[in-house]
């Protein structure tokens, strides 16, 4: 088994298999013992795909009889526990769901699969999908590869441990708040949570509110986010939301008639944020300086005037309560875990404050559009903190004392927006952990962050490096 294999990028694999230089067979098998060798101790994946290696005999006839290939052929990808996999357990992260089979893919799942990939495994998550840590009581608790004391995060958690510590090349995860985002942070690999709409949610529970979830990819290279949101992006005649026909084009690589404008800023509006975060934050605002786009810190102020997070606190509740009860009904609990217990329990909004967060949302919206007219992207923070030890509930950040919540300060208002937004790691704490800096584009603007995030990956002080497992 070799790190030549599971350690290279999806779009690398691809190429190998396509120039006749590795079998899918191959790839399959070494992701296989990958997960065979480190889960144990990561534990991310849920459920092997019975039928992986089944699948990559086929995928190395077609390549061997020069049958028409697609861009992923023979390539393994996993996917989130909460998304749909046709004959694979979809269980959510839940005993109410153990054993449940779905009888079709999801769409995002769908896609992957017709793109010419090979579904591996399911990784895990935290129940329902719905907490900033991977755990539950049916398949347990996911450790960070980097440090396994720690957390890779949530709602993903799973997916990000998976990629970063080589069982994966590429994988689906969901996010509600932070959950592609906040995972790629911890683990130090890259994701992307494209504009509300684009990938549809079809197949993928919960999906309420709907209007705050969205699918996107996770991976080990830009290149790889730019190649599966162009398999996946697109309607599917089934998610209303997702009707955008805008045409998607990387870009990577392409030169632009004139010089991209980018902001960056890690206060205020987003809560405390650690001095290590807040330096490498400004670094990768300078790196982008320094090979030709005009930088310049800046301040949002519907940030200030608005805080996403009360906003989001106070409207997605009313929504997805009634989820969780009507999944939960007639379960005793014993069946039920932290958050599920957690979110029932929670007092409604009264419908004054309710009305009053949307009107918060949209005045944030306005507060982006009027960014966006002068500006191509926005750089942040992803957490404000590297990954934290397991069970932590409470955090002091910059001298600040806060709940597990503002985890998601710098990554909730494009949910509440509807913004897209990169994940990438760009720097490195005092203790070995990741640290990843957000690239924040405007509505429908996922080739400008792309191709930004391709640049800011070509000088970045930490690109392949790898967890130590």
């Amino acid at each position: 088994m070799s790190a030549e294999i599971f350690f290279q990028d999806a779009t690398r694999l691809a190429e190998l298999i396509r120039n006749q230089e590795i079998s899918p067979v191959e790839v399959v098998q070494a992701h296989l013992d990958r997960i065979e060798a480190v889960d144990p101790k990561v534990n991310a994946i849920v459920t092997v795909a019975g039928d992986a290696m089944k699948a990559a005999k086929a995928a190395e006839a077609a390549v061997l009889s020069g049958q028409e290939l697609g861009p992923l052929h023979g390539v393994p990808f996993t996917s989130k526990d909460s998304i749909d996999t046709a004959g694979v357990p979809t269980q959510r992260g839940s005993p109410i769901f153990k054993g449940r089979v779905p009888g079709a893919d999801a769409t995002s799942v769908a896609r992957m699969k017709q793109a010419g990939g090979i579904l591996l495994a399911k990784t895990n998550l935290p129940e329902f999908s719905y907490w900033i840590e991977s755990d539950n009581l049916l398949s347990g608790r996911s450790n960070n590869p980097w440090d396994l004391d720690r957390t890779p995060g949530g709602s993903s958690g799973g997916e990000s441990a998976a990629i970063a510590a080589g069982m994966s090349p590429l994988g689906l995860g969901t996010d509600l708040a932070i959950s592609v985002r906040g995972p790629a942070a911890q683990t130090g690999i890259v994701s992307l949570k494209a504009t509300h709409g684009r990938v549809p949610m079809t197949g993928i529970w919960p999906r309420a509110p709907r209007r705050f979830w969205h699918v996107g990819p996770m991976a080990r290279s830009i290149r790889d986010l730019a190649l599966a949101f162009s398999q996946l992006s697109g309607p599917d005649g089934q998610d209303a939301f997702a009707s955008s026909t805008v045409q998607f084009d990387a870009g990577l690589g392409r030169s632009h008639d004139r010089q991209l404008r980018v902001g960056w800023m890690v206060e205020p509006g987003f809560g405390p944020v650690d001095p290590e975060v807040a330096a490498t934050v400004q670094a990768a605002a300078e790196a982008l300086k320094g090979i030709g786009c005009l930088v310049e810190p800046v301040r949002i102020p519907a940030l200030g005037r608005d805080f996403a997070l009360d906003v989001f606190n106070r409207l997605h509740v009313m929504e997805m309560k009634p989820a969780f009860a009507e999944a939960t009904a007639g379960h005793g609990q014993d069946e039920l875990y932290k958050m599920a217990r957690t979110m029932l329990a929670l007092a409604d909004t009264s419908m004054k404050d309710y009305i009053d967060a949307e009107q918060a949302a949209e005045r944030l919206r306005d507060g982006y559009a009027e960014y966006f007219k002068k500006y191509d992207a926005l750089i942040t923070h992803v957490l404000p903190i590297p990954a934290h030890k397991h069970g932590a509930d409470t955090f002091t950040i910059n001298g600040q004392t806060v709940d597990a919540t503002y985890l998601q300060g710098a990554t909730v208002p494009l949910n509440v927006t509807g913004l897209p937004g990169i994940s990438m790691r760009f720097g490195t704490s005092n203790d070995g952990l990741p640290i990843n800096v957000q690239i924040v584009g405007s509505w429908q603007a996922e080739s400008t962050i792309l191709h930004l995030a391709s640049l800011l990956e070509s000088v970045s002080p930490v690109r392949d490096q790898h967890p130590k497992i």
